[in-house]
């Protein structure tokens, strides 16, 4: 006897209401051609890079990705799943990313502009940067600090992309991330990029558990800093642990065996 096929197991929708785009509107109104939603990931992380992604709207964009919502309110799939129709949807996006190093030889707010201009270098050679940047939060560490500052000289190469020297508007905008779709949808890039990496040096450095905690301070993770020390992938400006490097000398090898 064949059984009767079970009805189809209906996942709950995503939580928080939907990111809607008045605010790209008002920009576009205003008289920005091409307006980019950015947000950052690993700001608070102890180990791997932080990341920036970056969605520029086509113009007269009228509707959003159906489940879009801030990338912390989705579950890991439905992120995965959302990724490519947000490319679909927005006539370019980029992530860009600043290393450990260039976190502890910058420091985070500059380290976190490096990002975000690689976010951008991406978009440009998808052929659109954008004129305006919708940037989440209250602070605005995108825009260039004046010269004759550490930030004014040239900033380091790496990564997959150069930095942008992107000259355009920074509009901040506190918890842009829940309510405009741009800038969420960057979100979502941005944390599904970040976590594929940490998932994937978790492979060479099993002890600190990054492919759950993605280098944030989790008690798994703290403990291992104390047993361990810490490793080239680790922000070592942080002050994280009195313990001995990975490198020195009590090593748990190179991430390789």
């Amino acid at each position: 006897m064949v059984p009767e096929p079970r009805p189809a197991r209906r996942t709950a929708p995503p939580r928080g209401r939907a990111p809607g785009l008045g605010a790209e509107r008002s920009l576009q109104e205003a008289g920005a051609r091409l307006v980019g939603g950015m947000d950052e990931v690993g700001r608070g992380a102890l180990a791997g890079p932080v990341t920036a992604g970056l969605v520029v709207l086509r113009p007269g964009t009228r509707r959003g990705v159906p489940g879009l919502r801030d990338s912390k309110l989705l579950t890991p799939a439905r992120r995965e799943a959302l990724v490519p129709r947000i490319l679909e949807w927005c006539a370019s996006g980029g992530v860009g990313h600043a290393s450990p190093q260039e976190i502890d030889g910058l420091g985070l707010t500059a380290a976190l502009r490096l990002a975000g201009r690689r976010a951008i270098a991406a978009a440009a050679q998808r052929g659109a940067p954008p004129d305006v940047v919708l940037l989440d939060g209250g602070h605005d560490w995108l825009s260039e600090p004046g010269a004759g500052t550490l930030f004014g000289d040239p900033v380091p190469a790496g990564g997959e992309h150069e930095a942008h020297e992107w000259v355009g508007t920074v509009v901040t905008r506190v918890r842009a991330d829940m309510t405009c779709a741009s800038v969420a949808a960057a979100s979502v890039l941005a944390k599904v990029e970040r976590d594929r990496i940490m998932g994937e040096l978790s492979a060479g450095w099993p002890q600190y558990g990054w492919d759950s905690n993605k280098g944030y301070g989790a008690v798994r993770h703290r403990r291992a800093l104390e047993e361990h020390g810490t490793t080239p992938h680790h922000r070592l400006s942080w002050r994280l642990t009195q313990a001995p490097t990975a490198a020195g000398p009590r090593t748990i090898g190179d991430g390789t065996t």
